[in-house]
């Protein structure tokens, strides 16, 4: 890595913290010496974790990476990084430093993370971008660390860094914010874990558990899911017939995927579920609903609202009861939606990762 410059802030290595300087670099010097990227699952987080290392220039200086900076209105690559480096209170490169050709490398790690009630009225998954560049306090070496956040995805991924803000670990702007921090710790154990690398003994780890274990579901895990989606209102001899096929479903490959999915789909039908087009009005929501918990189920509502923006409404006269609504990930323009109590929804969630039968909230 190449030189770097003094700010005046105090260095990011507290001690207790899974957010320090003794965590990310032994991560940089992995991705540095061994592999620049990785993807891979870690515990507790929705779909795979993406971890990259790139640098100024040589990452932005192809085709596409040049429209791009040209677009943002700068020259190069290093236009850029001194603006990056503005931003983050680091001093910036001189002509000189430039003329040098040197490379600055930085850490892109991204994930999704639950959305918060706000953002479930537009998307399924929050995604996070943490973006680690490295810098001197006091120091000629390298020390210390400075993270950039953005909560949105890279179509122009010049752009996307661009407007990517200043990282307080201990001050987080809103709740989305707030969950990436809290994922992003959870994230860097399970890089190290990966990676094993050792965390020292004094840092407070976020789980402790092994977050990237590679567990395999039984069907003792079904009969607990089928329990649970179900809400226990299953007969013990369809218990045992479910989730026996369900896990012989689980063991096939992947190319069998449409007679996997047609079985989930059986599965559903076999419980209480809610098979619907993506429109939808109340009147169907509070008939279906009904239906589903078994007595009469009403929720106020503004006039003129449809579809999924009625979720708001219905989960909020749902949780007076401890119930939830949540749907089987059909990959298609229609919802396959159950009720849930709602303090098992978090173990559904878990569940549903270690099984591999998809299910999001709402």
């Amino acid at each position: 890595m190449s030189n770097f410059f003094s700010n005046l802030f105090g260095r990011n290595n507290d001690p207790k913290s899974i957010v320090s300087f003794d965590i990310i670099e032994p991560i940089y010097n992995y991705l540095y010496s061994q592999k620049s990227d990785l993807e891979f699952k870690v515990k507790g987080i929705q779909e795979n974790v993406s971890v990259n290392l790139f640098y100024f220039p040589g990452s932005f200086d192809h085709e596409e990476g040049i429209a791009e900076i040209k677009k943002s209105g700068f020259k190069n690559p290093y236009e850029v990084l001194n603006e990056l480096y503005k931003k983050m209170n680091i001093g910036v490169l001189s002509d000189e430093a430039i003329l040098e050709g040197l490379e600055y490398d930085f850490i892109h790690i991204q994930f999704y993370s639950q959305p918060t009630s706000e953002e479930k009225k537009v998307f399924k998954r929050s995604i996070k971008n943490f973006l680690i560049f490295f810098c001197c306090t006091n120091s000629l070496e390298i020390n210390d660390f400075r993270i950039l956040y953005s909560g949105k995805h890279f179509f122009d991924y010049t752009k996307g860094v661009l407007e990517s803000e200043v990282l307080e670990i201990n001050n987080p702007k809103n709740e989305s914010e707030e969950n990436g921090i809290r994922d992003f710790k959870l994230v860097l154990q399970g890089i190290c874990q990966y990676l094993n690398i050792e965390i020292p003994k004094n840092v407070e780890l976020p789980s402790s558990e092994n977050l990237v274990a590679n567990e395999e579901a039984t069907e003792k895990d079904f009969e607990e899911f089928i329990q649970l989606v179900s809400r226990g209102n299953i007969k013990e001899k369809e218990l045992k017939k479910q989730s026996k096929k369900l896990f012989k479903n689980y063991k096939k490959e992947a190319k069998e995927y449409h007679d996997i999915v047609e079985d989930h789909f059986a599965f559903f039908e076999s419980i209480d579920a809610w098979n619907s087009d993506w429109k939808f009005d109340p009147e169907d929501a509070a008939y279906f609903i009904s239906n589903l918990i078994g007595e009469d189920f009403t929720f106020d509502y503004p006039e003129e609202t449809y579809s999924h923006e009625l979720f708001p409404y219905i989960q909020s006269e749902l949780e007076k009861s401890n119930l939830e609504l949540l749907t089987y990930e059909t990959f298609g323009d229609n919802y396959l939606f159950f009720v849930a109590n709602k303090d098992k929804v978090e173990r559904i969630l878990e569940l549903s990762e270690l099984i591999k039968i998809e299910i999001n909230q709402l």
